[in-house]
């Protein structure tokens, strides 16, 4: 619960996102799709109060999943594990946070995947906002070539349009989809 708001820590999170986060306008997705609307998560994954319900959302949404680390995609997923892994730790459980670079870099370890996530671990893999679900299979692809287990991939909003299909070999659960912030999900062509 906020203790500023007398909310759930879900519905407060979604206030902020409606204040913060959602634009109209005319946009192009990262999925190169065109869209009348934004869901701008980086204006919420760096507010105080945002993160810290956003952890305690992250943790609702996991908490009965015997996982060892929460991550993904780099940016958005970085601010997202590391809310994540402090309510774990404030609530009694350890858990690693990770993130899963875009590219690996030509120094250093040279991994895709920041953290500590070994083979036959259990993880959930997370994600601000899902048009198609590319980005998170990205990540996806990376912890299973570790030779970790997704249990659970949970994202923020999913825009409804072709994320949940993409993840249909996977335990998908949104916080949140555009419906709940008053946007309709697109018409399918058949």
């Amino acid at each position: 619960m906020s203790i500023s708001t007398g909310l759930s820590a879900r519905d407060r999170l979604k206030e902020l996102y409606l204040q913060r986060a959602v634009f109209f306008g005319n946009f192009t997705l990262a999925s190169g799709k065109q869209s009348t609307y934004y869901i701008n998560s980086k204006k919420i994954l760096f507010h105080s109060e945002a993160v810290a319900l956003l952890g305690e959302v992250l943790f609702e949404a996991t908490a009965d999943l015997s996982i060892q680390a929460i991550g993904g995609l780099e940016i958005g997923a970085i601010p997202m594990s590391a809310a994540a892994a402090l309510v774990y730790h404030q609530k009694g459980r350890s858990i690693e946070g990770f993130f899963v670079r875009k590219t690996a870099k030509s120094h250093g370890s040279k991994e895709l995947v920041e953290g500590i996530v070994n083979p036959g671990d259990t993880v959930a893999v997370i994600d601000d906002v899902l048009t198609t679900g590319e980005s998170v299979a990205q990540a996806i692809a990376a912890v299973e070539a570790v030779g970790a287990k997704v249990a659970r991939v949970v994202c923020v909003v999913d825009r409804l349009d072709g994320a949940r299909e993409r993840l249909k070999d996977y335990d998908f659960r949104p916080i949140f989809t555009i419906r709940d912030f008053g946007i309709q999900a697109p018409i399918k062509a058949e």
